[in-house]
């Protein structure tokens, strides 16, 4: 009776065990059900971000929108979401909530800065906000479009998550700048295929289903131009490179800037993605939290027992965090970028500077996007307010990096000078930084945690 007893118990907790093993491999097929529950629960738990804030202030009397004749509430809301015009991107293809009333004619209009995006169309019902929250990631907003003594900002329920929450934006509640080829009424050729866009693609891939201006030498891109319903030679690239203009294909004055920059585009590529990647090794630490406590628990374990996968999970999430923090496998420019708005301006007056005036939003675009590959949002509270042990993680092995004394075989495309510069820049601008090195530097790193 005591060996039946004994091994019905090993069963059921063999049984416990396949089923968390179940559970845990579900994480990466059901993100929507699952970012629903514990231990994420993104439509219940408390946000912050920066459209959250400007909704309490406007409830309080503390700011007001005020409406535009021509635009609605749109230069408003860039105002108090500190949103610069220049910021200006233009999206033609039909890839959005509002792809009824956008056209090649009337393109969809982005303006964005390192938190906050909101979407315009000329004829929308609505103005469309996203805020990243330094811990649940990316939060959807819509602001009707109708003149009104109190516009009220709605949190989105579900509408922006089929696009905003899958492969594409790594599982998260993200973003995603994607590139197609579309018809004469923006309609995407799907059958032709997509390309999800970031600092990694090729130069030739990317802009598809947009307006850019700006030039870029001898490189081509997939922007500016209307495909033809032909798979082998959809487009002529030479059609749509080199313009610094956009009064041949729509009615600027419609608009609050007269372009569609290009290197507002490569920074909008490049930090939609690290969102994504930021919010992913967040979410990853909690599930893996959870899943050991799950798992724990029906094992008849110490709740504290720290499991294997759990680690593994979250290193993987950091390496990955990593690479793309510092432009890993970055598409290197062929020719020098130019764009033709104040972007590129205003984006590195932002700072933050150290002794020697260096700043990481300092641009290249000659061979590379960025001066110093390591990205501003470095600096951003969602990445300060990573859960701890991963940003302990995180920052341990990139002062590693830093510091050239990292034996893989990964970040070669950083230069012993540019990982000096880097992590000079960071001592100097990084609130508590300098003294992460210290302590790091002192303490002996163990590689087997790595992967």
């Amino acid at each position: 009776m005591i060996f039946f007893t004994s091994c019905r118990a090993n069963f059921a907790k063999s049984c416990a065990l396949l089923s968390v093993l179940i559970l845990s491999e579900s994480f990466s097929f059901a993100a929507l059900e699952d970012i629903a529950k514990e231990p994420i629960n993104y439509n219940s738990a408390p946000v912050y971000d920066r459209v959250f804030r400007l909704i309490k202030k406007i409830e309080k009397g503390a700011a007001k929108l005020e409406w535009d004749n021509q635009r609605g509430w749109l230069p408003s809301i860039l105002k108090h979401l500190n949103i610069h015009p220049s910021s200006q991107t233009l999206v033609f293809s039909k890839t959005s909530l509002q792809l009824r009333v956008i056209t090649p004619q009337s393109p969809r209009a982005i303006y964005f800065n390192d938190d906050t995006y909101v979407g315009w169309t000329q004829f929308g019902n609505v103005i469309e906000l996203s805020a990243v929250d330094p811990v649940q990631g990316a939060i959807f907003y819509t602001l009707p479009q109708n003149k009104m003594s109190k516009p009220k900002i709605d949190r989105d329920r579900g509408d922006c998550m089929s696009c905003h929450c899958s492969f594409k934006t790594k599982g998260v509640p993200g973003y995603l700048v994607r590139s197609v080829f579309t018809d004469g009424n923006g309609q995407p050729y799907f059958r032709f295929g997509t390309t999800t866009t970031d600092h990694t693609t090729p130069f030739s891939d990317r802009f598809g289903g947009w307006y850019v201006t700006g030039t870029h030498g001898r490189m081509r891109h997939r922007g500016n131009v209307i495909a033809r319903d032909d798979y082998s030679n959809p487009i002529d690239p030479e059609h749509g490179a080199n313009k610094t203009r956009l009064d041949d294909f729509i009615r600027t004055s419609s608009y609050l800037a007269n372009g569609s920059d290009i290197v507002a585009l490569m920074v909008l590529e490049h930090q939609s993605q690290m969102h994504n990647y930021i919010t992913k090794a967040s979410y990853e630490y909690r599930f893996a939290m959870h899943y050991q406590k799950v798992m724990n628990k029906a094992l008849g374990r110490p709740p504290s027992h720290q499991i294997e996968t759990s680690k593994n999970r979250i290193v993987s999430a950091g390496e990955r965090l990593l690479k793309y923090l510092l432009f890993d496998d970055e598409c290197f420019l062929e020719d020098s970028v130019e764009g033709t708005s104040a972007f590129a301006e205003h984006f590195t007056s932002l700072g933050p500077r150290d002794s020697k005036g260096r700043s990481l939003r300092d641009f290249d675009l000659k061979r590379r996007m960025f001066r110093y590959p390591c990205s501003f949002l470095i600096y951003s509270k969602t990445f300060d307010q990573l859960p701890e042990p991963i940003l302990t993680y995180v920052e341990r092995r990139l002062i590693e990096i830093l510091k050239d004394e990292d034996s893989g075989t990964d970040f070669v495309h950083l230069s012993k000078k540019d990982r000096i510069a880097i992590l000079e820049i960071l001592m100097e601008t990084k609130q508590g930084f300098r003294a992460k090195v210290n302590r790091y530097g002192q303490a002996p790193y163990n590689h087997s945690q790595r992967r």
